[in-house]
C-alpha cells in the first residue's frame, strides 16, 4: 500500500500531446483536450486543433494565445492568397507563413505546430513546425510535452500506406495512453 501510494506521487501527468500520422490518402491530425498551468488542468475542453483552410488543418502546443494567434494569421493569409489567386493555397505556402513568422520571433512564442492536409501537388502532407521556425515534412509526428512517450508508441506501431481506420484508432490510443 505504501508502495503504491510512493508510486502515484512519483507518476508526472503530461501536458499537451498532440499527433500527426499519414494514411494512404490523407492525413490524421489527433490532440488531448486539456490546458495546463503546471501540474494543474486549467480546462478540461481547450480546443488544440485549428482551422487553417479546406484542406488544412493545424495542431498546436505549447502556449494556447500563441498557438491561437498564430493559426488565425494563417487562416487569414491564405484566405487573402485563395481570394487574390482564385485557387487553393498549397500546405507549402501555409508551412512558409507560419514558419517566417515564428522565425522572426526566434523561438520567443510558445508555438509548437503540426500543419497536416492534402496537397494538389504533393498528396497527403504532415509538417512539423517547432517555435523558432524548424520545419520538416513527416509521415508521423508528435509534439507538445507528452511527445516522448508518445513518440515511443508511435515509432513501433506506424507502418507506411495504413488505412483511414488504422491511423485514426493508432492516434487516438497513442493519445488516450499518453493522457492516462
Amino acid at each position: 500500500s505504501s508502495d503504491l501510494k510512493y508510486l502515484n506521487e512519483k507518476i508526472i501527468k503530461t501536458g499537451t500531446t498532440i499527433v500527426g500520422i499519414v494514411y494512404e490518402t490523407g492525413v490524421v491530425l489527433c490532440a488531448d483536450t486539456r490546458s495546463t498551468n503546471g501540474p494543474i488542468v486549467a480546462n478540461k475542453n481547450c480546443k488544440k486543433i485549428h482551422y487553417i483552410s479546406d484542406k488544412i488543418m493545424c495542431c498546436g502546443a505549447g502556449t494556447a494565445a500563441d498557438t491561437r494567434r498564430v493559426t488565425l494569421m494563417a487562416s487569414k493569409e491564405l484566405r487573402l492568397f485563395k481570394y487574390k489567386h482564385l485557387k487553393e493555397p498549397f500546405i507549402t505556402h501555409g508551412k512558409q507563413l507560419i514558419a517566417d513568422y515564428l522565425l522572426r520571433y526566434g523561438g520567443n512564442i510558445g508555438a509548437a505546430l503540426i500543419l497536416g492536409g492534402i496537397d494538389p501537388v504533393s498528396g497527403p502532407t504532415l509538417i512539423s513546425i517547432s517555435p523558432d521556425g524548424h520545419s520538416i515534412q513527416l509521415d508521423y509526428t508528435t509534439m507538445g510535452s507528452g511527445s516522448f512517450a508518445a513518440s515511443s508508441i508511435l515509432e513501433s506501431g506506424f507502418k507506411k500506406h495504413m488505412t483511414v481506420d488504422e491511423a485514426i484508432n493508432g492516434a487516438l490510443d497513442i493519445v488516450a495512453e499518453v493522457i492516462s
